[in-house]
């Protein structure tokens, strides 16, 4: 699961070894001024979380892992 744009991390909502379903929210990253949830692409387990709350990533930068 990448960044669609670049951001702050302002919320994980998932853990690592979570089952998550198409659509489920990862992660919310704030984009200008405006927070985007970043979902999941397809059913799956949540391997790993590859961001904390507050850190800032840039476009394409991987912020979690599915199996």
């Amino acid at each position: 699961v990448t960044a669609p744009m670049p951001g702050k991390v302002v919320g994980v909502k998932a853990s690592a070894g979570q089952a998550v379903k198409k659509g489920d929210t990862i992660l919310v990253l704030e984009a200008m001024k405006m927070e985007n949830d970043i979902v999941a692409p397809q059913d799956g387990t949540v391997a790993s979380i590859n961001v904390s709350t507050g850190d800032s990533v840039e476009s394409g930068a991987v912020l979690a892992t599915l199996n």
